[in-house]
């Protein structure tokens, strides 16, 4: 898979920043979130330039308006159940959405090496909130159907992009479409909401970040992650976000992690790892080929 798990593991970091970087900002979470779409989106697009043209169709501009439901689902979660717990289901559940997709609609059954490590490292996403301060109460019915809908849209426009790149088109062009697109949706959002917080130098700076850094430029390496990545592995490596965010929390916000948090961060991280290291079992090739050699 050459160099595809790493672009994928990079975009996941710059993800996983995310939270640290919205604290700087006092801005509603869906302003904030519609800003940090607009800037992404418009950014990615103006990358992909001309290629746009060709990769438009129907599945990427599903993908468009999934990626804006997306942002919406997500913080309608956390609003009710909290982040930590809004997080993990949302992005814990995403790799069993796109495993599921990927089977259900082009036919690749997920290997069992990524069954088990995806099962571990949804394991240690749990781990991590387990040992957290997140009371009971927060755990609405709501906010965890928001979050699973949030997973599941996060999974369908993976699908589509994966299927558009596979099918030969740019990385560039593929994520500017669905961003670009999704970008247009969450303007009049960003219009109602009112982006006169992004007067303060502060939250100018974190609200170029998040577009720029955790949209932007994230998303164009998880296009590249997905020329050689398989989707489904995709969305298992991605699960490095929350542990990012959880390190984040220890280094910079000076939070605590109890034992249970420790063991679900090295679960997650050895989970990672199998996903990441290429099988390097001989492929077999056909024997037409073999044959048709001297």
């Amino acid at each position: 898979m050459r160099n595809g798990p790493l672009a994928v593991v990079g975009a996941s970091v710059l993800w996983g920043t995310a939270g640290t970087a919205g604290l700087l900002v006092s801005a509603d979470s869906v302003a904030l979130a519609a800003a940090r779409l607009v800037i992404g989106g418009a950014a990615l697009a103006l990358l992909a330039g001309a290629g746009l043209r060709r990769v438009v169709r129907p599945g990427l501009l599903l993908g468009a308006v999934a990626v804006a439901a997306y942002q919406l689902c997500f913080f309608a979660a956390v609003g009710r159940t909290g982040v930590a717990i809004g997080t993990v289901v949302a992005i814990g559940s995403g790799p069993v959405f796109t495993g599921l997709l990927s089977w259900v609609l082009h036919g690749r059954r997920p290997s069992g090496r990524w069954t088990l490590a995806t099962t571990a490292a949804i394991c240690g996403c749990a781990a991590l909130i387990a040992g957290g301060d997140a009371e009971a109460g927060a755990q609405v019915v709501s906010g965890i159907l928001f979050a699973l809908v949030g997973g599941l849209l996060y999974a369908f426009y993976a699908v589509m992009a994966a299927r558009a790149i596979g099918q030969g088109g740019e990385s560039n062009a593929v994520m500017g479409v669905m961003f670009g697109g999704a970008a247009l949706i969450m303007l009049p959002v960003l219009v109602v909401s009112g982006a006169g917080w992004t007067a303060e130098p502060r939250a100018l700076l974190a609200v170029l970040y998040l577009g720029l850094g955790t949209t932007a430029l994230s998303y164009f390496l998880y296009g590249r992650g997905l020329r050689t990545t398989p989707v489904a592995t995709a969305a298992t490596l991605a699960l490095a976000e929350p542990a990012v965010a959880a390190l984040l929390g220890l280094v910079v916000l000076g939070e605590r992690l109890p034992p249970v948090s420790v063991a679900g961060l090295v679960l997650l991280g050895l989970s990672l790892v199998a996903v990441a290291v290429p099988d390097r079992r001989p492929e077999r090739r056909p024997e037409r080929e073999l044959e048709s050699q001297p």
